[in-house]
């Protein structure tokens, strides 16, 4: 007797007769129950990496991969010259000085605060993509010295909640822009808004202003210099590696933060939801490993004269034990194949359709994302497979507890 006959029987058994038709149909809400485990499996997974994948580009689309800031924050004077050395460095792709400011703008029906960025705009373009999804506008205002008033750049987000439109002026308060006798003060400067852009990152559209980075030297009252200086960099999974030796050749008065580091919560939470998915969603496996269980014993029941004969015929308990182990497996794999067949599809459709759309007011993404792993058409079903392997080995082991002689006596 070979592998084929525990084969054989393992499938004959799982067939459907007239008299076992209760058997057959848990067979069935076993295998349903195997392939929905897999396919919840899939499609949540599908969830969180297609969010963490959506996020972690709205964020580098966004942001830079690497700050350069001072431990003194007194601002950077030298750091064209500063720019130009970490130009030269390995891995480093783009290099663009930055100013940041915390403003107040007002000019429509509402006014928002805002994180007001001063950018150089051809080395800003290299960095963000914000700058290059603009969708009124231009950016000629904002490259012009003379302009009066200069250019400011916001985005449709913040159109929408302060009404604020193309060619608008906005006027715009600088906590602490002026030096005075009795400490700093506000200073207000006009804009023309020169452009809209609109990225697929909610935040960013929201509460970021852009300008030239003499302008924001202006408002506040401060001589030529920046916070920071941002660098892209070529693999973003070395990013912690590579700001290493951008410190180091900063020198000793500065020091460096990463976009890892800067979204750690963001990108943690990720992380949790992810697990939390997997273990929430096996538990549906543990259900479909139940209704394993529960059929391979009422088939031992239901089969111990045939097994009894099988005996006396010749038949070895190790293989009256592998006929119902692979009953098991036959569910499991069944079951798999279906729930990956289902689970990728509708993950494909869904989020080429957009199936599911999200309120951009509430959440940085405009539809969820369904992101499927390959590596997940690997381990996913292994585990189902697994899970039904273990549900049938106590029934296997029942059936060759059965003594041949004592069936037969009364056959």
């Amino acid at each position: 007797m070979t592998a084929g006959f525990e084969l054989f029987i393992a499938r004959r058994y799982l067939q459907a007769h007239r008299k076992e038709k209760v058997i057959s149909v848990i067979t069935v809400i076993s295998v349903a129950g195997v392939a929905a485990g897999v396919m919840a499996l899939i499609i949540g997974l599908a969830v969180t990496t297609g969010f963490r994948n959506t996020m972690q580009r709205d964020l580098l689309g966004a942001m830079a991969n690497i700050d350069v800031l001072e431990k003194e924050p007194y601002g950077i004077e030298n750091y064209r010259e500063l720019a130009a050395k970490l130009r030269k460095l390995p891995h480093v792709t783009a290099v663009a000085p930055a100013l940041y400011a915390e403003v107040y703008m007002t000019g429509g029906p509402q006014a928002t605060g805002a994180a007001m960025k001063g950018v150089d705009i051809d080395e800003e373009l290299a960095i963000s993509s914000a700058l290059g999804h603009l969708k009124a506008g231009s950016l000629d205002r904002m490259r012009d010295p003379h302009a009066d008033p200069p250019g400011v750049l916001i985005g449709q987000g913040m159109v929408d909640d302060t009404g604020l439109i193309l060619n608008s002026r906005a006027r715009v308060y600088f906590p602490g822009g002026t030096l005075t006798p009795f400490g700093p003060a506000p200073s207000i400067l006009n804009f023309r808004v020169s452009g809209v852009f609109e990225t697929s990152f909610g935040d960013v559209d929201d509460k970021w202003a852009y300008t030239s980075i003499p302008v924001m030297q202006k408002a506040l009252g401060i001589g030529d210099v920046v916070n920071q200086i941002e660098l892209n960099v070529d693999d973003i999974n070395r990013t912690d590696e590579i700001a290493k030796e951008v410190e180091k050749a900063a020198g000793p008065k500065f020091t460096t933060t990463t976009w890892l580091e800067r979204n750690q919560q963001l990108l943690g939470a990720l992380n949790m939801e992810r697990r939390v998915t997997v273990i929430t969603i096996g538990l549906i496996e543990l259900v479909a490993a139940l209704n394993i269980f529960i059929t391979l014993v009422m088939m031992v029941m239901e089969k111990y004269r045939d097994i009894g004969v099988l005996m006396s015929m010749g038949a070895r308990r190790s293989q009256i034990r592998r006929i119902f182990m692979t009953q098991g497996v036959l569910i499991g794999v069944v079951g798999s194949i279906i729930g990956l067949i289902v689970g990728y599809s509708l993950s494909y459709l869904a989020n080429r359709y957009h199936w599911i759309p999200l309120p951009k007011s509430v959440y940085p993404v405009s539809f969820v994302p369904f992101e499927p792993r390959w590596i997940d058409a690997l381990w996913v079903p292994a585990a189902a497979i697994l899970v039904s392997f273990l549900a049938t080995l106590y029934p296997a082991r029942k059936a060759t507890s059965i003594a041949p002689v004592e069936v037969l006596r009364y056959e």
